[in-house]
């Protein structure tokens, strides 16, 4: 390496007779951040186990090394720790702001005999579209009214039975504060979820749920954090109240989630499941070499062991069959009374579907008997669950 600066420093000395001063001065700067790179940190790097799979060599990523500092990782863990950490002390101060004026505007919403309709702008406007979904899938129809686009025709879906609920942090912004008197003239009920109590939009507010927050967990205290996620906190705590003051249970969610793994889980019953399979059913004096051949009937590796009254006896699996197979080596004597289990587990057919789920996984069974009043009605397999994507 020797040759090289000699090398260097003569070229330099001959730039520094022609008045080239400046340039020398660049590229000095620039040699000695390298080299304080390359003689320093680099090596750093590789004398520390947990950073040498991650730090190159200076030839392969120059520029990573020279730029990229050796406590990367814990600066990034602290940034998301502080955006955490501000964020959760954030919602956690809403409980405080829970008040009567709340309670009011909760009694307001659940009366409401139109709509809830969710306007806002930038940032707030997303969060108005969530809460939306969420107040619809809770059995509270709601629409949402961009606040732009509402003073250019949009307006015209608000109804004077709607109850308005604007979302802004500063409730300072143009386009609410020339949205605002529009609503009022409608004679809707306006409602504001906002970060400032003194602003335009909450004093012309029927009712005002306050979201303020401190600081945004931006560096900069500017892009929407702390407090669009104040905002989403608070619609959520609406739509939750707003489903109990109305009675919103499983059934009702059913209905509005009719589609996907959640709905089945909702509305999908047992009887919906088994009549497809087969009916396997045995004797209780059979032989045991026609217990086999309705097992294998079936595909479905049990089999139910019935009276002559029709009456659930017990079960017999394939699994019995080959711990019988382990103990006889004659099975010409053996009837399906001898090998069977009594009072087996069953579930009944109006049963949800997701229950006899629960069922086979504390049992680990993969077949459940479907009987009511004792009488035996079919086989539901497991398989009939996966394939109905419960699992």
């Amino acid at each position: 390496m020797g040759w090289i600066f000699r090398r260097i420093c003569s070229r330099l000395f001959s730039r520094l007779l022609r008045g080239e001063a400046g340039l020398i001065f660049v590229i000095l700067f620039t040699a000695f951040r390298y080299r304080n790179v390359k003689g320093t940190l680099w090596w750093k790097a590789i004398g520390d186990p947990n950073l040498k799979n991650h730090c190159p060599p200076p030839q392969t990523c120059r520029s990573a090394v020279i730029f990229a500092p050796l406590n990367m990782k814990d600066t990034i863990r602290r940034a998301a720790e502080r955006t955490i950490s501000m964020e959760a002390e954030a919602i956690t101060g809403l409980l405080e702001r829970l008040d009567e004026s709340f309670e009011a505007a909760i009694e307001c919403l659940s009366a409401c005999k139109g709509r809830i309709v969710i306007s806002g702008i930038g940032k707030s406007a997303i969060i108005a579209q969530k809460i939306v979904a969420t107040l619809n899938s809770t059995g509270s129809p709601a629409i949402f009214l961009h606040a732009a686009d509402a003073i250019h025709g949009d307006l015209g879906m608000v109804q004077q039975e709607d109850v308005v609920i604007v979302i802004s942090k500063s409730g300072e912004s143009p386009e609410i504060k020339v949205l605002v008197p529009l609503i009022k003239n409608f004679g809707s009920c306006l409602m504001a979820i906002t970060g400032n109590t003194a602003s335009y939009l909450a004093k012309k507010s029927d009712f005002v749920f306050n979201t303020t927050v401190e600081q945004e967990a931006c560096p900069n205290n500017l892009a929407p954090t702390t407090s669009t996620t104040a905002q989403l906190v608070m619609g959520d705590a609406i739509a939750v109240c707003l489903m109990e003051q109305k009675g919103f249970n499983m059934e009702d969610f059913a209905k509005l989630h009719p589609g996907g793994t959640l709905g089945k889980k909702l509305y999908l019953r047992v009887a919906d499941l088994y009549p497809d399979n087969g009916k396997p059913e045995v004797k209780a004096m059979q032989p045991v070499k026609e217990v086999i051949m309705e097992i294998t009937r079936t595909r479905l590796g049990v089999t139910a062991v019935t009276g002559d009254d029709g009456k659930l006896i017990g079960i017999i699996t394939d699994g019995d069959i080959r711990r019988m197979l382990q103990k006889s080596d004659s099975i010409s004597h053996i009837l399906a009374r001898d090998i069977m289990t009594q009072n087996p587990k069953t579930i009944l057919p109006s049963e949800m579907a997701v229950n006899a789920l629960d069922v086979m996984r504390k049992g680990e069974i993969t077949q459940l008997v479907v009987a009511e009043n004792e009488s035996y009605l079919g086989i539901l397999h497991l398989h009939d669950l996966v394939k109905e994507g419960l699992i």
